[in-house]
């Protein structure tokens, strides 16, 4: 303030400019939540499909360790009792798909095969829900099993006998593969009626619904 009466800007003698609280519209408010979220939603897909593949990696070991035991155990012919004539361990090598059915397809069940491994790892590849990662890392490490069997065992690559040893009551003869199997393509049935997506998301009846009725 002059004393002559005059008014002066007392801003105009202030070096210090002022600052707007308000941040500029292409400012973002708190980038730290935008990296959290990034990192939230960046490490979830490696880390659903590393699980298939530990899960799918112990299933393949346990089958390969298992068949190996059996054949150098147990004998053709030769069942060994584990409770009564109920559960035995008979050594079967078996031509065919699980549980002895298509025999006489060997090459064919060969292809199916190494089709559903292809298959089971693109969808892994996008993979967000951990019950996918199980049915699908229980279906590719039995697949894998006794793929391993279709190229190495006799009679030769894609004609290869599966070993199968385990035999519960009237219930055709299996291995540690076919039931990783069979448990797995189950959960994935549920999975899928239940309206769970390998992304993690679940579709419910009236979401489909109304999304129908906005496509219409």
């Amino acid at each position: 303030m002059r004393h002559d009466g005059e008014v002066s800007d007392d801003r105009a003698d202030d070096p210090t400019p002022e600052t707007s609280d308000v941040p500029a519209p292409n400012e973002t408010a708190d980038p730290q939540v935008t990296d959290a979220d990034s990192a939230v939603d960046g490490p979830a897909k490696p880390l659903k499909t590393r699980l298939l593949i530990a899960i799918a990696a112990v299933i393949l070991l346990f089958d390969l360790v298992t068949k190996v035991l059996a054949v150098h155990f147990v004998r053709p012919g030769s069942p060994i009792e584990i409770i009564g004539d109920v559960v035995t361990l008979r050594l079967v090598r078996n031509p065919g798909a699980a549980f002895s059915m298509a025999t006489g397809m060997t090459w064919l069940l060969t292809v199916v095969a190494v089709a559903v491994v292809i298959g089971v790892i693109k969808i892994g590849r996008t993979l967000r829900s951990p019950w996918w990662a199980l049915g699908l890392g229980l279906v590719l490490g039995g697949a894998l099993g006794n793929l391993i069997d279709r190229f190495f065992r006799a009679p030769g690559p894609f004609q290869g006998h599966v070993v199968d040893f385990v035999s519960v009551g009237w219930w055709p003869v299996f291995n540690v593969a076919d039931s990783s199997i069979v448990c797995g393509a189950i959960l994935l049935v549920a999975l899928s009626l239940f309206g769970f997506e390998p992304n993690g998301e679940r579709v419910t009846k009236a979401k489909s619904t109304t999304s129908e009725q906005a496509d219409t």
